[in-house]
C-alpha cells in the first residue's frame, strides 16, 4: 500500500503524500501504548515498568551448575521443556523436559531445576 501510494505520487510529480503526513504541522504518530490492546499492552506496560522480557523468551545464562546449585529456570507450569547449549562450537542444542521438585542433570554436566515463576506484569 504504501509502495502503491508512493508511486501514485511521483507519477502526478508530487512528493509522495506519506512523507508529506509526517513532516506536516509538526503532527507525529501518538505513543504506541495508546494504541495497543490486549496482550500488546501488558507487554508495553511491563516493559514501560523496567521489565525487558516480560514473556521469559530470552536466553538465560547457566548458573554454577552443580548438583548443589543447579540453574533455577522459572515456570508457571509443573514442567517446562528446556534446551543446553552444551559447548560455544556446539551446532545443536540438547533438550530435555524438567518437572518441578527434580533436578536434572545435562549430557554436558550442568544441572537445572524448575522454580516458581513471578508474575511478570505486576
Amino acid at each position: 500500500m504504501a509502495g502503491l501510494l508512493a508511486r501514485t505520487g511521483f507519477r502526478l510529480g508530487k512528493r509522495p503524500s506519506l512523507l508529506v503526513c509526517s513532516v506536516r504541522g509538526e503532527k507525529y504518530m501518538a505513543d504506541p501504548l495508546e494504541h495497543a490492546t490486549g496482550i500488546e499492552r501488558k507487554e508495553l506496560e511491563a516493559i514501560k515498568k523496567g521489565n525487558p522480557d516480560p514473556f521469559m523468551m530470552r536466553v538465560m545464562k547457566r548458573g554454577p551448575g552443580t548438583k548443589d546449585q543447579p540453574t533455577a529456570v522459572p515456570s508457571f507450569q509443573e514442567s517446562r521443556i528446556v534446551g543446553c547449549i552444551c559447548h560455544e562450537e556446539a551446532f545443536y542444542v540438547n533438550w530435555m523436559w524438567l518437572y518441578k521438585g527434580e533436578p536434572k542433570r545435562c549430557e554436558c554436566g550442568y544441572w537445572f531445576k524448575l522454580t516458581e515463576a513471578q508474575d511478570p506484569f505486576k
